[in-house]
């Protein structure tokens, strides 16, 4: 769900300097050299209700060797016109960038997600009546305009020939309420920056780009919380109350937008490429197993990134894989072969070729322990560890799979000194520790307050006592499971413990602003404003952390 600036990319980047600007990014991430010359011309493309989307298209001198459709809500320049266009224009593909409904030139109205399938279909059905259309076409882009791939593979077109997917959901409502608690932070901050995004004054526009996580976090800090989202977004943004008003479960809101259905329905090869710190990674996930499971063509590879690093850290591999991935089933011409099926890195040791996700792993329980401990004996019950969680004051959100440049992993040392954070630290590991898929969280929970969230998170505490994140699991617990046992699925991960370091355990009550803040009175999020405290109780004896072990 990254941004990007206004001009299409015939006016921002001339012949030129577009090739100039193209070739040292070939150069700087290590790609063949360009084969094909291109020009770029601007399309107007005829959706069924009469509207017209704006796009980009790039055609390679010569014969074409295959045709690339992308369709996203950020405009088409810099850095889509390079990354989506330029890198395979020049290697012989025909490009169609595309505006979606109501941006950069497009007509119609932009409502997040709710034409994106029709008019995917619509694209596909100009592409069939274009004379150099040769009948076969892939579809490549990250977040959201990965999300445009999902909804068009919901009803797959016959001439689809491959799909290369980057951190693309196909369920908003699992990614904004699948942990019973808004996330606040990743979709008003996306709302922010699309209702912006076409501001005028280019250097205006980045310094608001500059200041909006700051204009997020003071506006998720406000009750009422739908209020102060429409005080920050203005006439711009109407779907955001519409999102907070309808939670996971309100289905006749959320089916229209959702095109799950497609990972029963492609049949495509498709690459799907993420990151483990990116705020879609589940979902990423999940589309890899269920079309793992049905016998498609399918590959994926995790980095260390998280979604704002996608298209800078992880360029590099993923240009080379999305290259190779197109050159293979598109273009029909040599290409790297693809070592495994699935490619991870592992935190503390770098990149392992993988025949599937997850491998074979064996589960290690580790219990908290009174006095702060963490260790492979259950302690004697009848012991507790409690904490206050204010909403008035609440947990803050350090790092972790959010979209802001503060996501990712970060030093979250702060968070094991407050005082509405419990903190469970394992003595010094003798050996390492390599952890393969998802964790698991058993705790025994009880509270004062049926209102409560309950957040966990493990972290890696090196020699020098510097505490990283590693993994962590969110879940509004409103009554639902307030006394007993709380098991909480942590994300998955592949990261290796090393010797001399150390496992810890924080549990707390929230993590604002990446998730809205239980006020503890049960109000709907969006009106609510009165907050209650609550005082959690931790008990000791079957409250304990269980670890996939790899090798």
């Amino acid at each position: 769900m990254t941004t990007t600036s206004d001009q299409p990319a015939s006016s921002t980047l001339r012949a030129l300097p577009r090739r100039i600007a193209g070739g040292a990014l070939a150069r700087a991430l290590r790609l063949p050299a360009a084969t094909h010359r291109y020009t770029v011309s601007s399309v107007k493309i005829p959706m069924r209700d009469g509207v017209e989307l704006l796009a980009d298209q790039y055609d390679p001198v010569g014969d074409a060797v295959g045709t690339l459709l992308v369709r996203g809500p950020y405009g088409r320049a810099f850095p889509f016109s390079l990354v989506f266009a330029y890198l395979h224009a020049a290697r012989g593909y025909r490009v169609i960038l595309q505006s979606v409904r109501g941006t950069f030139g497009s007509g119609g109205h932009f409502q997040p997600m709710v034409h994106e399938a029709a008019d995917g279909a619509d694209t596909v059905e100009w592409l069939r009546r274009q004379p150099w259309f040769t009948g076969r076409f892939a579809t490549i882009g990250i977040s959201y305009l990965g999300y445009t791939q999902w909804a068009l593979l919901k009803d797959p077109p016959p001439e689809l020939a491959a799909a290369v997917i980057t951190a693309g959901p196909h369920d908003f409502a699992a990614s904004a309420w699948g942990t019973g608690s808004f996330t606040v932070n990743d979709f008003l901050g996306w709302s922010n920056l699309v209702a912006h995004q076409e501001d005028p004054g280019r250097i205006r526009a980045g310094l608001r780009q500059l200041r909006a996580q700051k204009e997020v976090v003071r506006a998720a800090g406000e009750v009422p919380l739908g209020a102060s989202g429409r005080t920050l977004l203005g006439e711009r943004a109407g779907w955001w109350e519409n999102w907070l008003n309808h939670p996971e479960d309100d289905a006749a809101f959320w089916d229209s937008m959702g095109v799950g259905a497609a990972l029963d329905r492609v049949q495509v090869p498709t690459l799907l490429l993420s990151g483990w710190q990116d705020l879609f990674l589940p979902q990423t996930l999940q589309q890899y197993r269920q079309l793992r499971e049905r016998g498609v063509e399918v590959a994926m590879t995790m980095g260390p990134w998280n979604h704002t690093q996608l298209l800078f850290a992880g360029l590099p591999t993923l240009a080379k894989e999305t290259g190779d991935w197109l050159d293979t089933h598109v273009a029909g011409r040599p290409a790297r072969a693809r070592p495994s099926r699935v490619r991870s890195f592992v935190t503390n040791e770098g990149w392992r070729e993988l025949p599937d996700w997850p491998p074979a792993t064996t589960d290690r329980a580790l219990y908290l322990q009174p006095g702060g401990g963490l260790g492979e004996t259950s302690p004697a019950e009848g012991f507790s560890a409690s904490f206050r969680y204010d909403p008035a004051e609440p947990t803050p959100t350090i790092g972790g799979r959010l979209l802001s440049p503060d996501g990712g992993y970060r030093d979250d040392g702060p968070l094991a000194t407050r005082r509405d954070v419990l903190s469970f630290t394992s003595d010094v590991l003798s050996e390492d520790l390599p952890v393969f898929g998802r964790p698991i969280a058993e705790l025994a929970h009880s509270s004062d307050n049926p209102h409560v969230d309950v957040f966990v998170r493990i972290s890696e505490v090196d020699a020098k006592g510097r505490s990283r994140n590693v993994s962590d699991a969110y879940r509004r617990l409103d009554g639902s499971a307030g006394d007993g046992t709380v098991r909480l699925e942590l994300d998955e991960i592949a990261h290796r413990f090393r010797a001399g370091t150390r496992i810890r355990v924080l549990i707390a009550g929230g993590s604002h602003p990446r998730f809205a803040r239980n006020l503890g009175t049960g109000e709907a999020i969006a009106t609510g404003s009165e907050l209650r405290p609550a005082v959690h109780q931790v008990h000791f004896g079957t409250s304990r952390i269980v670890l996939p072990v790899g090798s």
